[in-house]
């Protein structure tokens, strides 16, 4: 069951990576945060389509009950946990309505998480970091049977009160405007409904099948002392940048990390899945880069060249984009020139990582994360043979000569 589960989960983030542009990272990421029980902040602008796109994944879970919010400083408790049940009280018994609140699901939606008013903090607290509630009436507390909370905020909070939600958040993800001209090229496109009288692939898991792999399958991932001591000494290496994180932090990391390598089909933790921590160690975004280029150095060779030859292409890609938006005369002839000269040094990195593919396949180690530097690859050329030298898109090759 365990791996079918797992081919499912895969199958469901690809396409939602394939709906939303340039919202892979984020796919991925919210659903390792639901398989490692973890919570996950999305933070960036309206009209990133952070909601959208948290609707869309978590609703591949089925027979999840699922709940959301938008607070405000002005929310009240009762309306994230449950109203007062009116009948009741007319007959003298004061008690709440917790079906259909946060009280009652397994998957969270939490908008402005930020804006949470004061009065309904310390639930909120308890609510994400013990799975429990305490009722308004006193009482026992009420346990909870959140899986995974994913919250959105356009900003991050400024005082000692947000602060505490902020730490509970594991997973953080900055999200931004499209960057890529293709990409918004393709979100104007699907602004134009097209019936063909195809369904779309869309992936689902049962949430019993999920609920065993976050409670069983994952936690039993092995985690070797090699990573043991990459992560000890990659705690030092960031406290000595300032970039220091909570003991719980670290410790809820370790999960992340089981959660990684489980997706991957392994029943240990690599050092390669040291890279998932980039979304998981930095405090504010001014941090983000350097935890990223500190974690790089504790990868595996491969993954570490992996991970420089996709800075390669996405750097092609910026001058693609460059050169695009230049005109004037001779435009087009310099256009032909660079394209010329990216094509063949984008074609040696096709090489070489089709062969890292291939390496790993024989090896029998996972390959998704050589697949997905590939296919990014493969994409930018496309890219740079039509746009910048007129190659019928159709007839693009792969990128390095494979087939």
């Amino acid at each position: 069951m365990a791996s079918t589960l797992r081919g499912d989960l895969n199958a469901a983030i690809e396409e939602v990576a394939a709906l939303y542009h340039e919202r892979d990272v984020e796919s991925r990421m919210i659903m390792t945060g639901i398989l490692a029980g973890q919570h996950t902040l999305l933070l960036g602008p309206p009209g990133t389509g952070k909601s959208a796109i948290v609707r869309e994944i978590t609703s591949r879970i089925t027979s999840a009950r699922y709940w959301e919010i938008l607070l405000s400083k002005f929310t009240a408790p009762s309306a994230i946990f449950g109203p007062v049940d009116v009948a009741a009280l007319a007959q003298g018994t004061y008690r709440q309505v917790f079906d259909g609140h946060a009280t009652t699901c397994e998957i969270a939606f939490v908008d402005e998480i930020f804006k949470c008013s004061s009065a309904a903090l310390n639930s909120m607290l308890s609510y994400l970091n013990e799975r429990v509630y305490h009722p308004e009436a006193g009482g026992a507390p009420i346990a909870c049977p959140l899986v995974s909370a994913v919250c959105a905020s356009n900003e991050l909070g400024e005082d000692e009160a947000t602060a505490a939600l902020y730490d509970r958040l594991l997973i953080r993800m900055e999200v931004d405007y499209l960057a890529k001209p293709d990409s918004f090229d393709r979100l104007l496109r699907s602004a134009v409904t097209r019936t063909n009288g195809t369904a779309s692939s869309r992936t689902t898991v049962e949430l019993a099948d999920l609920q065993i792999a976050i409670t069983t399958e994952v936690p039993a991932v092995e985690l070797p002392g090699s990573v043991i001591s990459a992560l000890r000494d990659l705690r030092a290496d960031l406290r000595q940048r300032e970039i220091i994180s909570s003991d719980r932090r670290w410790k809820q990391a370790v999960r992340v990390l089981q959660a990684a390598a489980w997706l991957e089909g392994r029943d240990h933790i690599s050092v390669d899945d040291l890279a998932v921590l980039t979304h998981v160690l930095w405090d504010v975004p001014a941090t983000k880069a350097t935890v990223a280029k500190v974690i790089r150095n504790y990868l595996g060779s491969d993954e570490r060249r992996i991970a420089d030859m996709t800075d390669e292409v996405d750097r092609i890609a910026a001058e693609l984009d460059k050169m695009l938006a230049v005109d004037g005369p001779g435009r087009d002839d310099r256009l032909q020139d660079w394209g010329v000269r990216a094509n063949l040094e984008l074609s040696k990195i096709g090489r070489r990582l089709r062969r890292a593919l291939d390496d790993a396949r024989q090896a029998g180690r996972p390959t998704s994360s050589y697949q997905r530097a590939v296919d990014h690859a493969q994409h930018v050329y496309a890219r740079l043979l039509s746009e910048a030298l007129g190659v019928d898109e159709k007839a693009v090759p792969a990128v390095g000569g494979g087939h």
